[in-house]
């Protein structure tokens, strides 16, 4: 083997060293930004709110949480019905459904993460809706 090809296999070989190193570091700095991000907004608990719109009403719910992701249910009072609902906390962006009603609900978390507000949607209309956790 000559001397140039043994310094360009070195040369290779410490270019992927190098390379896998910087993604090590990257992906280290990715996971610790997106659980820094997930702890900011710890939701779990019992929220009691309202919503106006295509119906009225109060409701509460009991939410669960693991990283981002939110289960638990939803008690209204209008359609009357405890219904499960799953959802998910990006930054200060939340998401979560109710199967059993068909309604969405898209809106935003205080920064001190003890209020959030938005808007749903549901087959027959939507509105806005806010609550605070308890």
């Amino acid at each position: 083997m000559s001397v140039d090809h043994r310094r360009r296999r070195v040369a290779a070989a410490t270019a992927a060293v190098w390379l896998s190193a910087l993604l090590a570091v990257c992906f280290t700095v990715g996971a610790a930004t997106a659980s820094v991000g997930a702890k900011r907004h710890h939701l779990a608990g019992t929220w009691t709110g309202s919503y106006g719109g295509a119906f009225k009403g109060t409701f509460t719910i009991h939410w669960t949480q693991t990283g981002t992701r939110l289960h638990g249910s939803i008690a209204l009072t209008n359609p009357h019905g405890t219904y499960a609902i799953n959802g998910s906390v990006t930054g200060s962006s939340i998401k979560f459904g109710a199967v059993g009603v068909g309604a969405t609900y898209t809106g935003s978390v205080s920064s001190a993460g003890k209020s959030m507000s938005g808007h749903y949607k549901s087959p027959e209309g939507g509105g806005p809706w806010s609550a605070t956790k308890s």
